[in-house]
């Protein structure tokens, strides 16, 4: 693996202790390098007041996907850029229309995944998802059905969420469910709801935290959106 170190550092913001550059990266790179599936990977990291950059390249778009969560679970990091270029091996290269077969079969198998409600298009290898579902964790696990397929270089995840319960989303609730979360009860998280849309506003330590805020609003009966203005400081 290559390390570049910035010769930026931010040590204070917002009232709130920040990691120096050099040691995020360091983290980062650590938790790339902690991941089984990435330990071979040639993946570069840099680091500028919390925003983690990745490049280099892997064999497919899980490799990818898997470098970019191990930086979002670092402490302190407030945002991913993905640069990492994806090669494929030349035996291995697939038509857009036999990944297209491939990503309709992998929906079909998962039983998180409505029968015949997610519309899919590939372009240049780029998976393309549409269509309407009624929970988010459809449409999520929409998106992971795909991201560890063969020859998949992305996935564009449009799917819409129109929610068949009509009756107010409890604000109280949502409120619970993010106390009952060992990982983010402690943290100043507010909650406002407006019809099916919910705001998230607060301050959280780290991507992972505010992702799983993010998640617990979704998990409320009749949400249709999710506006996760939820801050990032880091705090020894």
């Amino acid at each position: 693996m290559y390390l570049y170190i910035p010769v930026e550092i931010h040590s204070r913001g917002n009232g709130f202790i920040m990691k120096k550059n050099e040691d995020m990266q360091t983290d980062v790179q650590d938790a790339i390098c902690w991941e089984p599936l990435l330990k071979s990977a040639e993946i570069n990291v840099s680091a500028k007041d919390g925003v983690i950059t990745l490049t280099g390249t892997v064999d497919n778009y899980a490799k990818k996907s898997e470098a970019e969560d191990a930086a979002k679970n670092v402490n302190g990091v407030k945002e991913v850029v993905n640069e990492i270029e994806i090669q494929f091996d030349a035996n291995e290269k697939m038509g857009d229309n036999e990944i297209s077969y491939e990503v309709l079969n992998a929906l079909k198998w998962n039983l998180q995944v409505p029968r015949d409600k997610v519309h899919v298009k590939v372009e240049a290898g780029w998976v393309i998802l549409e269509g309407e579902l009624t929970w988010n964790y459809q449409k999520e696990a929409a998106k992971k059905s795909v991201s560890n397929l063969a020859c998949v270089k992305g996935v564009i995840n449009n799917i819409s969420i129109l929610s068949e319960t009509k009756d107010q989303v409890e604000q109280k609730g949502i409120e619970k469910a993010l106390v009952r979360n060992w990982s983010i009860k402690d943290q100043d998280i507010h909650v406002s709801v407006a019809d099916s849309r919910v705001t998230l506003n607060g301050i959280v330590h780290s991507l992972y935290q505010k992702n799983e805020a993010g998640r617990i609003a979704w998990n409320a009966p009749g949400v249709s959106e999710v506006n996760n203005e939820l801050v990032i400081g880091f705090m020894d």
